[in-house]
Parts: C-alpha cells; sequence; structure tokens
C-alpha cells in the first residue's frame, strides 16, 4: 500500500513540476517516453507517460512502455525510492532487487528528469 502511494505521489510531483519547473518543463518537452514502475508478481503498478511536456499516468501492469524499473517486491521498491539515491538503486539491481526491462536508455532519461525536480 505504501508503494501505491509512493508512485501516486511521483505522478503527482511529475505532474505538478511539468506545470511550474521551468528546467523540468524543458527537459521533458520533446519527449516521448512511457516508464513503467512496478513489482515482479505485478501487485504495484504504474506507468508514467511524457509525451512532449505532457504527463500522465495510467495504474497496471498491462500497459506498453519503454523501460520499466521492475522491483522485487513492494518494500524494496519503497525503501530504495524513498532514499532518492542512486547508490542504493545501483546496490539494489547489483543484488538483483531491481531489474530493467525494455530500452535502458529511457530509465537513464527518467533518472536524468528527475535530476531536474
Amino acid at each position: 500500500m505504501r508503494l501505491k502511494v509512493l508512485l501516486f505521489g511521483l505522478y503527482w510531483l511529475l505532474w505538478f513540476s511539468s506545470k511550474t519547473n521551468a528546467s523540468f518543463k524543458k527537459f521533458i518537452r520533446k519527449s516521448k517516453v512511457r516508464l513503467m514502475i512496478r513489482t515482479a508478481d505485478g501487485q504495484f503498478a504504474r506507468l508514467f507517460v511524457f509525451d512532449q511536456g505532457k504527463i500522465t499516468t495510467a495504474v497496471g501492469p498491462h500497459h506498453a512502455f519503454d523501460a520499466a524499473l521492475v522491483w522485487k517486491d513492494a518494500k524494496t521498491a519503497f525503501s530504495v525510492m524513498l532514499k532518492q539515491n542512486m547508490e542504493a538503486f545501483f546496490y539494489a539491481a547489483a543484488d538483483g532487487k531491481l531489474k530493467i526491462e525494455g530500452m535502458p536508455v529511457y530509465a537513464q532519461w527518467f533518472d536524468a528528469a528527475m535530476k531536474h525536480i
């Protein structure tokens, strides 16, 4: 449940930043990226769609995406994402708790976008 709230909060933060943060607006305005964040069992999943400056979202694991951050479980996802530390993401990936599906370049793009917030 905490992960579900965190993912909704992330959507709200992205949407709000797309309206108020000039640096973020400039970064996302030319991109079309669909990024999924979900757990391996598909219990928690949210798609973030960046379409030339507009941000929308969809809930559920059955949406097409360009890249997906797939967490081993909700507890791990929540604790690592809340740290907002690339080192924590790296160690989670090294331990097999985080996998990237699809094109990793889009996950890198998302990381770069988050640095503008």
